[in-house]
């Protein structure tokens, strides 16, 4: 899951780093690209419920195979999008949006399968160490595709990326299976100590939770919203933030590339220390302190670095303490996933699914409302506000029961 979801970070952030070179191909203002990333966005947000309900009802392993030969296709649609025809710039919104339809099983199917195959005690380093595929894929992005699109153009940087993930999902069809005892290289002593480990859930049964109860829970609702906020931040990373470097912090290309790495670079290591971080104190202290805490703590420190990053003058210093931001935001990252499939147990797909469309919708509004609030108001606004949606989301964690399974 490390390597699908580092995948399926190339593929989506490749636009933004193409972005200039497609800006200026297509002839788009910047609220136009602001629509061509959010059509993206939108599409993942609309699928996260259905592709986890899929995940549940038919399995991970066959959704996710799927699902890469759907981003392949839909990667290399979009470099072979026509230029200086009538209805290029919707052909182009409209197969970013289809991608971002193929991509949304990603997570939705690994919280399933975090959910059968994680003990409860390990599911925030297990969730950090998967998640730290995004700040890894995120990260190696802006240098092979500038690398790419500098040495044969930004369409091949589009090609090269769809062939990644088809040789990624290969792998992932292969060596995957739903369940432990499914998987041939998996012994009767671990089977036994995995399941001992799960925890008891009001659906053991199997059955798929149905939708009040679903919808009926506070605690979805409170990690929903607070991963909207989670969504609207880290999004002005995944789209706007190489071009913020470059345009208005007037970077050349080449510190661009390497300083645009920095944010995904802390995501990358502090996925995986938030999650052991949290399993440790849960371990200690229970899983409000540990789930709960780490997450309220993460997304607030979250907010003081955007807030004290609009007060540096130095383009680099300013890009250092943006990654920060980006860091402490995903020492959060694995109590999300880790409290949906804890609550959820045989339906974490669906609920996962909902959580995360909840952070699609606050990257959708962050691609375009971004660049509307730096052109009105300045950049300095841009990351202001999105602070403020840092201090929102951490409160909503006070709300957040993680002991309490949903019931039907």
């Amino acid at each position: 899951m490390f390597l699908i979801g580092a995948v399926a970070y190339l593929d989506r952030v490749n636009i933004s780093i193409a972005g200039q070179a497609i800006q200026k191909d297509f002839a788009l203002t910047n609220v136009q690209l602001g629509w061509v990333f959010s059509a993206f966005v939108i599409g993942y947000a609309l699928f996260q419920i259905p592709g986890g309900r899929l995940a549940d009802r038919f399995g991970a392993r066959m959704v996710i195979a799927l699902g890469v030969v759907w981003w392949g296709i839909f990667t290399t649609l979009t470099a072979l999008v026509p230029m200086g025809m009538a209805g290029s710039v919707a052909m182009l919104i409209g197969t970013r949006f289809l991608l971002g339809l193929g991509e949304a099983v990603v997570y939705p199917s690994s919280n399933r399968l975090v959910s059968s195959w994680i003990p409860s005690s390990e599911r925030g380093l297990a969730n950090g160490l998967i998640f730290a595929g995004v700040g890894a894929g995120a990260g190696v992005t802006p240098p092979i595709i500038i690398f790419i699109l500098t040495h044969w153009g930004w369409h091949w940087s589009f090609y090269a990326s769809a062939l990644i993930g088809l040789a990624a999902g290969a792998v992932w069809f292969l060596m995957a299976r739903d369940s432990p005892r499914e998987h041939p290289l998996v012994s009767q002593p671990e089977i036994a100590f995995i399941e001992a480990g799960l925890p008891a859930t009001a659906n053991e049964a199997g059955e798929v939770l149905p939708w009040r109860a679903i919808v009926g829970s506070r605690n979805v609702w409170a990690i929903t919203f607070s991963y909207f906020t989670y969504g609207y931040v880290a999004y002005i990373f995944f789209t706007w933030f190489f071009i913020y470097l470059s345009r208005v912090r007037g970077l050349d290309l080449k510190s661009s590339a390497f300083y645009s790495m920095l944010p995904f670079i802390a995501m990358a290591c502090a996925a995986p220390l938030g999650g052991w971080l949290a399993d440790r104190i849960t371990r200690h202290y229970g899983k409000r302190a540990g789930r709960c805490g780490v997450a309220m703590f993460g997304i607030a420190l979250a907010g003081v670095f955007l807030a004290l990053a609009t007060q540096v003058a130095s383009a680099r210093v300013a890009s250092i303490v943006l990654a920060g931001g980006a860091g402490a935001l995903y020492l959060a990252q694995s109590a999300f996933w880790a409290v949906s499939a804890d609550i959820a147990g045989k339906s974490a797909g669906t609920v996962s699914g909902l959580m995360n469309m909840g952070a699609q919708i606050g990257g959708a509004v962050t691609a375009a409302l971004t660049p509307w609030i730096a052109d009105h108001f300045g950049w300095t606004a841009s990351f202001i506000v999105a602070a403020g949606w840092c201090v929102a989301g951490s409160l909503a964690w006070l709300f957040v029961r993680p002991e309490t399974p949903i019931r039907k």
